[in-house]
């Protein structure tokens, strides 16, 4: 069972206490993410996540971070499409440290024009490191395939031109507009004292206030399945497949996570043992799900010499029919859902995966769930429904995104 309780402003509170543990994870969960961003502010969620560092009114950046190295604790944060979390995992002893460092960063930033100016070199690095990296270039462009022009397919580090267009004021604008007490969360799982967490988060952010009017509409719709292509000169050709699943909450995301197994999440799966083992026409080859409060995708991945790009999107392409009209059987379903069970569990040892799980889920679906919930839900997939989805699934005309040498002959082929 969970802790909660919702402070007079609207800050949720929620904790999952783990009294066998001698640390704890917590985490000020906003609803602040490229989804919400206008064209011209895109990327400036993620901005606003490395100023919180760099400096309160109480505490330079340095302070910042040597605090929470005194006591041996670990503090960061990171940007999502649809939220962006700031957290801390701590010695039980230190969990009052690690709050008032969160909520000081949180609500007192000094935003300074010299730090934002000095930032904006340190972000457009990281733009550029990640366009000299294809496959996430390639992810990029497939989000913008399956979705188009809509918020959900933004980058969430912006544009060169985004960032360097942020000014001082225009950040404070959308701090304001989306930093409110009702769209934040803070998610606690761990050793902890239940009073003392009420009495620490009332003290930190008992006045924090609403300024601007929130996130506004940002839904999601279908748009039809594109090729997007982008020519580098790279040594292998990145490619992406896209099909659409179901979204974030849903209780087909379990059936999703089977299948997702066999086709391409595990070394035993059909595309690595195709692709890989059996023709050595691949290094990286992989499949998963994404999920998003109202839409989700599947997404195949592979490197590739230019060469092979060709043939090897026609064995994913014929993977993935052979498996939408044969389904799976009984001992490759047994072994998928075996694996999708134990890496819950596994993945149920770590406070920092709880605390992420609750944080997330409560801030963007307003609801819960236990580890026994979850555990029966998995228990409950049946092999009929796992292929009736997968059908569907699969069967779905799909996206296509390339990114390389010779991405634009292999586009304008697949169009």
């Amino acid at each position: 069972m969970f802790d909660q309780f919702v402070l007079d402003n609207g800050v949720t509170i929620i904790g999952e206490r783990i009294p066998h543990f001698r640390s704890v994870s917590v985490g000020l969960w906003v609803a602040s993410g490229s989804q919400y961003e206008q064209p011209v502010e895109n990327g400036v969620s993620h901005f606003i996540e490395h100023m919180l560092f760099k400096g309160t009114q109480r505490r330079t950046a340095r302070d910042i971070a040597e605090e929470m190295d005194a006591v041996g604790g670990a503090l960061n944060a990171f940007t999502s499409k649809e939220c962006t979390c700031f957290y801390a995992k701590t010695v039980d002893q230190d969990l009052p440290l690690a709050m008032d460092i969160l909520s000081d960063i949180f609500l007192h930033s000094r935003m300074d024009e010299a730090d934002i100016e000095r930032e904006k070199g340190v972000v457009l690095e990281e733009i550029a490191m990640a366009e000299d990296t294809p496959e996430d270039a390639v992810h990029e462009l497939i989000m913008l395939a399956q979705y188009g022009d809509q918020p959900i397919a933004r980058p969430i580090l912006g544009s060169e031109e985004t960032v360097r267009a942020f000014t001082r004021d225009s950040i404070l604008r959308y701090y304001h507009r989306l930093y409110r007490p009702g769209d934040t969360v803070l998610a606690l799982a761990g050793n902890y004292d239940w009073e003392q967490v009420k009495e620490l988060a009332a003290r930190h952010l008992g006045e924090f206030q609403a300024v601007g009017e929130g996130r506004g509409d940002f839904a999601t719709y279908p748009v039809a399945p594109t090729t997007l292509f982008r020519e580098k000169d790279t040594e292998q050709l990145h490619l992406c497949l896209a099909y659409p699943t179901a979204p974030m909450g849903s209780d087909e995301l379990y059936p999703t996570a089977v299948f997702n197994s066999v086709l391409g999440g595990a070394m035993s799966s059909h595309l690595f043992q195709s692709i890989r083992e059996e023709r050595g026409l691949a290094y990286s080859v992989y499949s998963y799900p994404n999920s998003y409060t109202d839409c989700g995708m599947l997404t195949v991945y592979a490197g590739t010499n230019p060469e092979n790009a060709r043939e090897v999107v026609r064995l994913i392409c014929e993977e993935v029919r052979s498996m939408a009209e044969n389904g799976l059987s009984e001992q490759e379903f047994r072994q998928a859902l075996a694996q999708l069970k134990a890496s819950y569990i596994l993945g149920q040892e770590s406070t920092s995966n709880r605390m992420n799980a609750l944080g997330r889920r409560k801030l963007l679906l307003g609801n819960e769930q236990t580890e026994e919930d979850a555990l029966r839900k998995i228990d409950a997939v049946t092999r009929e429904e796992t292929n009736a989805i997968m059908k569907r699934v699969l069967s779905s005309p799909c996206s296509y995104a390339f990114v390389g040498k010779g991405a634009q002959k292999l586009g304008e082929e697949m169009e």
